[in-house]
């Protein structure tokens, strides 16, 4: 792999614009190398084609001996000596940044402007990457300085609850009022004096309350939002659980920040030897003593720190175990599983072969033409449709995490996915096709049209499959047991929890997510309510039921479609009042505008009338136009008028700027598919009700797949523009005065 596509493939995504711009300096090489050879060839046509022959050899001699006799590839000029060409001064040192500048150390041949301008975007970037590097061991120095006040007041409240013994190595700082030192102090504390141990870092400490339960949310508007420790082992288990949180998290950005030093220090030394190839100048040695010498070459604090952090985390969250210890700062990355692959195309091979045993079996038997055609399409296919829903939803939810990391969107972040345990593209087309092979194989055991005439009904048997398809996803989804990706599974109840109880619950990136999607699947939930309906009052033996005609049913049609939006209104007025974004009134605005429709054009569905025709379509009108600009405006953030892109944003992820818009366009088309409802396609004589029904979801389905994609870019450019790359750990303590930090 060339070095370019493996520093590509090693950055932070969230910090892409601080690294060299290593591709565009490459290309600047190569329009210094032309302008070279073009040059060269008009001074001597003859003879270009032979110095050709000879540099190429000079070259590949000189990369095969590259790094082996010379450690910083110095080329010697026709005497046999070094010559300094350029030198590297600071022109700029101040607490917050340092600049440096190249100069020639004589003038430059006519027509080398091109190398002045390399070495001027060299200067700029290096500059760039080195104060973007102190900033960073700056705000990790803060940090851990942080950690280090939470850590006193958690080993003090460690030796208040559990005793002396369980603590051996307290003793008072230099001060005299805090037990504990430094955290580089913490591995040369002496064994056991505990009389010198004193406990009064715990005076005026409280533990921070989050919010984690509908029940503490209510606790903590009757409360206040911080609590007085009350020395149980409970909560000193509770801040142990969050301040190893924070060290793993922390460890990690260290890590990072480790990394982004090496791969642009070497991206430096890449980019300079490349200029010296071409230009046949000396110029590595010097810059290459700049960067040395230069903060982003010697600081080390990151590396101390981070045995700091490494020597603390085993003593005091791994038991003195450093192979534990260094398992949880540095888990490992989750390796893709040949068998998913082979799984994958089998399950897929076998849904392909049952959609043509499905098509040929109601061919031959010309079920289209049965006399139970009708009783089918309306009692069961509604029943099948449900789990066609989950399996389109997944699928698209696969290919959007195809994309998402093809082109680098950190969703892993943006989600606050575990990376040992999140589920990948191939683990999500497993499970869609896996239910659709199951859900596949049941349509084919219950393709029946005709009633048995001696008992005027149908198996019972059969006409209990999609029941027990329904009870057995279900089952798997709130199964217990580590099995079938359990923590995947509790990590979508856990949200799906959230948003049931909004706004009870801190609304973060996957609750409002989440909220959204189920917002896509209005059917699926009044496909449930049918599934109560027809198994629990209608007969199910005969494939008749009597649910639309009863008024409880209907208004339970109208009550479960408004819920999903009904979640995401409360979700939008808990930030209002916890964040103060009162952008997200409007947005709140726009899910009630949703709900309006949606009741006036099921009541319409319901009622019919001409009046009520006129007030669905106008409700309808409006909320299409509102959600529209919102999608595209707001959670897209493109119709930028004065973007770089016309009509865009600034910042793009995918190279071709038509998709954009005809994503655009497509958001505006799928989502007047509910124009069916008030023009009365679906009594269309060619195309039965329940099927209309059922296109028209999985294209709400699909358009909510769409929106996936470009939501999620939209949210990991605004990370990028603001660096965000780690996740924020809220930390256990604070002191009794809110506005005073530990």
């Amino acid at each position: 792999m060339k070095f370019g596509k493996e520093l590509t493939s090693q950055m932070v995504p969230e910090w892409e614009e601080a690294y060299i711009n290593y591709n565009y300096l490459k290309k600047i090489l190569k329009e210094i190398s032309s302008s070279q050879k073009l040059k060269q060839k008009h001074l001597n046509p003859l003879c270009f084609s032979s110095q050709k022959e000879k540099s190429s050899k000079k070259m590949s001699l000189n990369r095969a001996f590259s790094g082996l006799t010379n450690r910083h590839g110095n080329y010697n000029n026709d005497k046999g000596k070094d010559i300094e060409v350029i030198s590297v001064s600071e022109i700029q040192h101040d607490h917050e940044c340092e600049n440096y500048q190249t100069t020639f150390l004589w003038s430059l041949e006519e027509g080398a402007e091109n190398e002045l301008v390399f070495v001027k975007i060299l200067d700029d970037e290096f500059n760039k990457v080195n104060n973007f590097f102190k900033a960073k061991v700056e705000e990790v120095a803060l940090e851990a300085k942080e950690l280090n006040k939470q850590m006193d007041v958690f080993i003090a409240l460690r030796l208040k609850i559990n005793g002396p013994r369980s603590q051996s190595s307290v003793v008072p700082s230099s001060s005299g009022t805090s037990p504990i030192p430094e955290i580089q102090e913490l591995e040369e504390l002496p064994e056991g004096d505990q009389s010198m141990v004193s406990l009064d870092v715990l005076n005026n400490v409280k533990i921070n309350v989050i919010p984690e339960s509908a029940t503490s949310t209510l606790r903590t508007l009757l409360d206040g939002t911080k609590s007085k420790l009350s020395f149980s082992k409970e909560e000193l288990r509770n801040t142990q659980i969050k301040l190893k949180q924070a060290f793993v998290e922390f460890h990690r950005k260290l890590r990072v920040l480790k990394s982004y030093s090496f791969l642009n220090q070497l991206a430096f030394s890449k980019i300079m030897k490349k200029y010296d190839k071409i230009t046949s100048r000396n110029t590595l040695k010097a810059y290459q003593e700049m960067v040395e010498n230069s903060y982003l070459g010697q600081s080390d604090e990151v590396i101390k720190l981070m045995e700091r952090i490494e020597a603390v985390f085993i003593k005091h969250f791994a038991n003195g175990n450093r192979r534990q210890g260094m398992r949880d700062l540095r888990p490992r990355g989750k390796r893709d599983k040949h068998r998913v692959t082979f799984f994958v195309g089998c399950f897929f091979g076998c849904s392909i072969a049952l959609v043509v045993a499905v098509i040929l079996t109601v061919h031959a038997r010309e079920l289209l033409q049965s006399e139970g055609r009708d009783q089918y399409m309306t009692n069961i296919f509604p029943l099948y449709s449900l789990f066609a829903y989950v399996v389109l939803h997944m699928l698209m939810y696969a290919g959007n995490i195809y994309y998402w990391k093809r082109y680098r969107v950190n969703y892993s972040f943006i989600f606050g996915f575990n990376r040992n345990t999140e589920l990948g593209y191939r683990e999500i087309l497993l499970l869609s096709s896996a239910l659709s092979v199951l859900t596949l194989a049941a349509v084919l055991s219950n393709l029946e049209m005709e009633m048995d005439e001696r008992t005027e009904s149908f198996q019972a048997l059969t006409e209990l499959v999609p029941l027990g398809l329904v009870t057995a996803l279900v089952l798997i989804i709130f199964c217990p047991f580590n099995i079938i990706y359990r923590s995947s599974r509790f990590f979508l109840i856990v949200y799906l929890w959230h948003c049931i109880c909004a706004p009870l619950y801190k609304v973060t990136f996957p609750d409002f997510f989440l909220g959204d999607q189920l917002t896509s699947q209005v059917q699926l939930f009044r496909t449930l309510e049918f599934y109560v309906c027809y198994y629990g009052w209608g007969d199910f033996k005969r494939r008749t039921n009597t649910c639309e005609q009863s008024d409880v049913y209907q208004t339970l049609f109208i009550f479960v479609a408004v819920i999903p939006y009904w979640f995401r209104f409360l979700q939008c007025l808990r930030q209002v009042c916890e964040l103060k974004d009162y952008g997200q009134v409007l947005n709140g605005l726009k899910y009630l505008s949703a709900i309006v429709a949606v009741i006036t054009r099921t009541i319409y569905v319901q009622k019919r009338g001409t009046t009520m025709r006129i007030i669905a379509a106008s409700s309808s009108g409006v909320a299409t136009l509102y959600n529209t600009y919102w999608d595209v405006v707001k959670d897209w953030g493109l119709l930028c008028k004065d973007s770089r892109n016309p009509w865009l944003r600034d910042r793009l992820i995918l190279p071709n700027k038509s998709v954009y818009f005809v994503a655009m366009v497509l958001n505006v088309i799928l989502r007047l598919a509910w124009m069916q409802t008030v023009l009365d396609f679906h009594e269309a004589p060619w195309l039965h009700r329940s099927m209309v029904i059922f296109v028209v979801a999985c294209l709400e389905i699909i358009r909510r797949g769409i929106w996936n994609f470009f939501r999620l870019e939209n949210e990991h450019l605004n990370n990028v523009g603001k660096f965000r790359a780690f996740k924020s750990v809220p930390l256990p303590f604070s002191y009794e005065d809110g506005d005073k930090e530990l």
